[in-house]
């Protein structure tokens, strides 16, 4: 027998496993082979349905605000002229002066009616409960007319107190104006929906922390105070901030009780010049500006009360970095393991 020959017959009856690679050999010693994370390349996943989708969506864009911008019945230069005049800009001052007020009187009104409904006097809860149901029950616009036409069922206002005697009398026309009619209205109506709000952070803490708080001699006031109502801000910030961008829109009601709003303003200058569309846009780009201010106000104090619901909002740099540390936390774990099984 020649000596190839007897180097094909060793091979032919050797094991199977002896004929793997080295690659194999490795991992039957002492499992996966120990990873260089210096040879990882990183390739982003190509996403073709969503660059033609969103292809689209910008064409569609671009058409839209192309035909907006060359229609001449838009009449931008009108649109220019009124921007800032002095009669939108009142109008304005005066929306976001009713905005403020509605929301300081809905904050306080629903944080009485949390407190009531959270509160062991069946009482108190059958009282704000139905105060709740009324109030969300009616169209904010109902609501508007009543109070500015409250004269028509009492004409007289008088308020009268068991010790210190009358308080204020007066003539209900003189003290319902268009401003007072719209702050009830509307302030009351936002109450209702702070109400719930509140009432739902308020039922986001732990009752345990209440318990706490009693065991440790704390009032109920001051457990509500020191205790609940800093940790219920995290739920109800949100939600209010989005309260506080319906309320500002909400306002244009007022212009139906002639009240010099941003909206009532336009509208009296286009009664008089006809150009109806032109002042509608400088209303609807005033309205834009003040909600977009107050979005990004909104997020602000989010990230600053949680700071980790803002997980979500990475950019893809700082996720693909977040990847490589857990790629390389991962295979040190691999090498110590496999280093373990070597040494053993």
């Amino acid at each position: 027998m020649t000596e190839t020959e007897t180097q094909a017959m060793m091979k032919s009856q050797a094991p199977p496993h002896t004929a793997r690679s080295a690659q194999e050999a490795e991992e039957l010693r002492g499992g996966p082979p120990e990873a260089d994370v210096g040879t990882f390349q990183m390739i982003p996943r190509r996403r073709y349905g969503r660059w033609v989708g969103a292809a689209l969506i910008l064409w569609l864009f671009v058409l839209v605000v192309n035909s907006l911008a060359r229609n001449p019945r838009m009449e931008w230069g009108v649109v220019r002229e009124y921007f800032f005049s002095t009669s939108v800009v009142t109008g304005l001052l005066h929306t976001l002066n009713l905005t403020f007020w509605i929301m300081v009187l809905g904050i306080l009104l629903g944080t009485v009616l949390a407190i009531m409904r959270h509160s062991g006097n069946p009482v108190l809860v059958a009282v704000a409960s139905f105060y709740v149901w009324v109030v969300r029950s009616l169209p904010p616009l109902v609501q508007l007319l009543i109070w500015y036409n409250l004269a028509a069922v009492y004409p007289e206002i008088t308020v009268d107190l068991p010790i210190v005697g009358q308080v204020f009398s007066g003539s209900a026309n003189d003290f319902i104006t268009p401003f007072t009619a719209a702050l009830l209205a509307l302030g009351l109506n936002e109450g209702a929906y702070m109400g719930e709000i509140i009432r739902s952070g308020i039922s986001s803490v732990d009752p345990g922390q209440v318990e706490a708080a009693k065991g440790l001699g704390f009032s109920g006031a001051k457990t509500m105070r020191r205790v609940i109502l800093p940790q219920s801000l995290r739920v109800i910030i949100p939600p209010t901030g989005n309260e506080l961008i319906t309320v500002l829109k909400v306002t244009s009601l007022v212009s139906i009780i002639s009240m010099t709003d941003l909206l009532y303003s336009v509208q009296l200058i286009y009664s008089k010049t006809f150009q109806t569309i032109p002042l509608l846009v400088v209303a609807c780009i005033w309205y834009l500006i003040v909600t977009s201010f107050l979005a990004v106000f909104q997020g602000t104090l989010e990230r600053r009360l949680a700071p980790e619901r803002t997980v979500g909002t990475t950019t893809w740099s700082q996720r693909m970095l977040s990847g490589v540390n857990r790629l390389t936390a991962v295979s040190g774990r691999a090498g110590r393991r496999s280093d373990e099984g070597g040494s053993k």
